[in-house]
């Protein structure tokens, strides 16, 4: 009779034993799926982070080219137009002129 409340008692250790690893192997695998899960996140959130600077780098870049061609191409239109206005009045000047020394001569 006494051997068997002692081998009852090495059966609840052993069964108490055994559950306390495959507690121990479910919480390591899940803290470890978590980190990895984390980890991932973390690397997609990073790239995705890189890749919305590069796209706005990029679009910055092509905004400022092209502002600054069509500042190029707008200043020598206004520099044409102010050359052009000028010749306009030179030649009005000039005709003004040409019709003072005719009807004073």
């Amino acid at each position: 009779m006494s051997k068997s409340p002692l081998h009852a008692f090495f059966v609840g250790r052993a069964i108490a034993e055994g559950v306390y690893e495959q507690l121990e192997n479910v919480v390591t695998n899940s803290l470890s799926t978590l980190g990895k899960f984390d980890a991932e996140q973390r690397e997609n959130l990073r790239s995705f982070i890189e890749q919305a600077l590069e796209r706005a780098d990029r679009e910055a870049q092509t905004e400022n080219n092209i502002s600054n061609s069509s500042n190029l191409n707008d200043q020598p239109k206004d520099l044409q137009a102010i050359i052009d206005d000028l010749r306009a009045e030179v030649a009005q000047v000039r005709s003004e002129l040409q019709k003072y020394r005719s009807g004073s001569v």
